[in-house]
Parts: structure tokens; C-alpha cells; sequence
């Protein structure tokens, strides 16, 4: 009785703190200082139509860098926890009959239909991102999803973890050695005016950032490609 008793107090508790600041809410009318900075410079300094892609792979790019680190660092710590002695590719390992179960026949078709879908999509966002929502980010997750759905398919496929290494670790030079060309012909680490900034609103402008946006989105696909893979039984 006593714990119940707890649990509704507690409900009614976070309730009256969420009503609070449902309450409490009143919507802007025009952005704050910083913000207008951003909105301005954004356009004017790197070319981009998207401030979201321009501050996160310009201005703040060194951070972007590190979250992209600390990913890495998840995905080889997931892979030296989980990550058992496995089999080459090619060699049948022996596996529990439910492990290697495989999928209805709906969802391998649907596998087939929508796993191209979701390459071309990634694609998009990816190349986009200068232009429009998106970006490197969640270009990766996106690819990573279509990952997920094709071991949810084929128990039995086995990705090439040391060709999605390699993938990243290339990715991730490539996108350290763009920082350093803005040292030396720009103005900053990872300025993207190391490339021409192109017409405003065009697919090829805004410098380095979509450059730099299809390197995140190459190496955050393959880090949580690898993170699904040795998550898998």
C-alpha cells in the first residue's frame, strides 16, 4: 500500500513540474541575439543555406569532431565486450538453431524493396545537408538502418567488419586533413572556404561542408553498422 502510495505522489509529482512548463511555455516572436548572429553569418561567411550543417561543420566543427570520437569509442568498446572470436567470412560457424533462424518471406521482400530506398535517401540527406534538413549525422544513422533491417532479414549475413573499419578510419583522416587545409589556406581548423563557396543555394556550394558532411556520413554509418553487428547474438 505504502509503495503505491509512493509511485502516485511521485506520477503527480512529475506532472505538476511538466504542467508547470507547458504553462510556463510562450513562443518567441524573433530569435535571440546569438541566434540572429548565426542566421546572418552563416549565409554571408560559409554559403550555406542550411545554418544548422554551417555551424555544426564549421563553427563548431571541432566539437562535431568529438562526438564523432566518442562514437568511435563506443563501437570499439561494444566490439571488445561482445566481440567474440568469430569465423572468416565464407566459413559457417556453428550456431544455435533459433539463432540462425531465418526471417518470413515478408520481411525478406520487404528487405529487398526498401533497403535500395533507404541507400538513395541517405544519399540525399547526406549531400543535402548544406541545402536543406540534414546532413552527415543523420545520413549515418539512416544507412545504419538499412544495416539493421538487412540482419533482421539474413540472421546468417555476416557484414565485413574489417572493410567498415577501414571505411571509417579513412573517413575520419579525411576529415581531420580538411581541418588542417583550413589551417593552412583558410582561416581555422576545418574552414570550409579551403574549396570555393559556389552560387548560394546551388547543389556544389558552400565550400568543404558537404565534402565534410559525406565524410561524417560515411564514418557514422560504419560505426553504428558495426556497433548493430556485434550487438547481434
Amino acid at each position: 500500500m505504502i509503495r503505491r502510495l509512493s509511485i502516485v505522489i511521485a506520477l503527480v509529482s512529475f506532472g505538476l513540474v511538466f504542467a508547470s512548463l507547458v504553462a510556463g511555455y510562450a513562443e518567441r516572436q524573433s530569435p535571440r541575439p546569438l541566434a540572429e548572429g548565426y542566421i546572418r553569418l552563416v549565409p554571408q561567411e560559409l554559403g550555406a543555406a542550411n545554418v544548422v550543417t554551417g555551424i555544426l561543420l564549421t563553427y563548431r566543427a571541432f566539437d562535431t569532431l568529438g562526438e564523432v570520437a566518442v562514437l568511435f569509442m563506443v563501437a570499439a568498446s561494444v566490439g571488445l565486450v561482445l566481440g567474440g572470436e568469430r569465423p572468416p567470412r565464407g566459413v559457417r560457424s556453428e550456431v544455435r538453431p533459433d539463432a540462425a533462424r531465418p526471417s518470413s518471406e515478408i520481411v525478406q521482400t520487404g528487405t529487398q524493396i526498401l533497403v535500395p530506398l533507404i541507400s538513395i535517401f541517405a544519399a540525399y540527406i547526406i549531400m543535402n545537408g548544406h541545402l536543406t534538413a540534414g546532413g552527415g549525422f543523420q545520413g549515418g544513422a539512416v544507412i545504419a538502418s538499412g544495416v539493421l533491417l538487412v540482419l533482421l532479414a539474413y540472421p546468417q549475413y555476416q557484414p565485413d567488419l574489417e572493410f567498415l573499419g577501414i571505411t571509417e578510419s579513412v573517413a575520419g583522416a579525411l576529415f581531420v586533413l580538411a581541418g588542417i587545409a583550413g589551417l593552412i589556406v583558410a582561416d581555422g581548423f576545418l574552414d570550409n572556404r579551403i574549396l570555393p563557396l559556389g552560387q548560394f543555394g546551388a547543389f556544389f556550394s558552400a565550400g568543404a561542408i558537404p565534402v565534410l558532411s559525406a565524410l561524417l556520413g560515411i564514418k557514422v554509418g560504419c560505426e553504428l553498422s558495426v556497433i548493430l553487428e556485434r550487438f547481434r547474438p
